[in-house]
């Protein structure tokens, strides 16, 4: 088991992992997507780094977490099981165990479809490789949301699963050839106590399985009881969130959205998730 889980590799966790690895906890931090900070053309109110590009910034923190044998994990958080005084963390289908879980993916911006969360776990799925096998010999549709899409689209129809893949890119030159190929999007999810098909422009599709493939998962659907304020996760000043051990910092917690405030939150909650640590230890 590890003491700290850290998902997001921005200003803010990346300022935590430093911070809990100078607290002297094991650490892991996890992210599947590039930062939105690499793409700023200039930030000239980040103190001591006056007219520097957000890719030299971000090189620059990632520099500094490689000095203390911090290493970014690529991988997707998927769900996250609180397990009394520990969190089982699915990543992409593999499972680790952590004390304590910081979230710090940048601010949200998935908008979930309509019956989406109510249909989480009864034919929703945001993992293949995790729920796959779940929909040998039924009919799954893949909606095209990130890079690694395809590929996923690919392994489902290789364990048996009849798969329709929708994307508004062109079609993916690796997808199998055995997979139906739909341009277009989804504009709802059809089936009150399961899932039964899509809506796609003017047609139903139907189906026993929508897989979902987004880059990132929405904050609501990553652990029950999680208390979100619109697309933001609320927090306490020692920026814990609705649930014990589970702790949020950055963007994710609400305006204004700063790189210094990501920074200092990130620091926060490190701290505090450290101290909690501790103090079981002592106990």
């Amino acid at each position: 088991m590890i003491d700290i889980l850290i998902v997001g590799a921005g200003p803010a966790g990346m300022s935590a992992a430093v911070n809990s690895v100078t607290r002297g906890k094991t650490t892991r931090i996890f992210s599947n997507s590039e930062n939105y900070l690499s793409r700023a053309e200039k930030i000239n109110n980040y103190l001591g780094f006056y007219n520097i590009t957000g890719k030299e910034l971000m090189n620059r923190f990632r520099e500094h977490a490689k000095a203390m044998n911090i290493k970014i994990e690529d991988g997707k958080v998927v769900n996250i099981l609180p397990m009394g005084e520990s969190f089982m963390v699915n990543i992409n289908g593999k499972i680790e165990e952590a004390k304590k879980v910081i979230l710090a993916m940048g601010s949200s911006r998935v908008k979930e479809l309509n019956r989406e969360i109510d249909l989480l776990g009864k034919g929703i799925s945001y993992c293949a490789t995790c729920d796959g096998m779940l929909y040998r010999g039924k009919k799954a549709i893949v909606w095209d949301q990130s890079k690694d899409s395809a590929e996923e689209a690919n392994y489902l129809n290789s364990i048996g699963v009849i798969v329709t893949f929708i994307s508004k890119k062109p079609h993916p030159e690796n997808l199998d050839k055995h997979i139906t190929y739909i341009n277009g999007t989804i504009s709802e999810i059809i089936g009150n106590d399961k899932v039964q098909g899509v809506a796609e422009k003017k047609k139903n599709i139907p189906a026993d399985a929508v897989f979902i493939l987004r880059d990132a998962v929405a904050p609501a659907t990553l652990v029950e009881g999680l208390k979100i304020n619109g697309n933001f996760i609320e927090v306490n000043r020692n920026m814990e969130t609705s649930i014990k051990g589970i702790y949020a910092a950055g963007d994710i917690t609400g305006k204004p959205l700063q790189l210094s405030k990501a920074v200092g939150e990130g620091l926060i909650a490190a701290q505090h998730a450290a101290l909690q640590i501790d103090k079981v230890k002592e106990n």
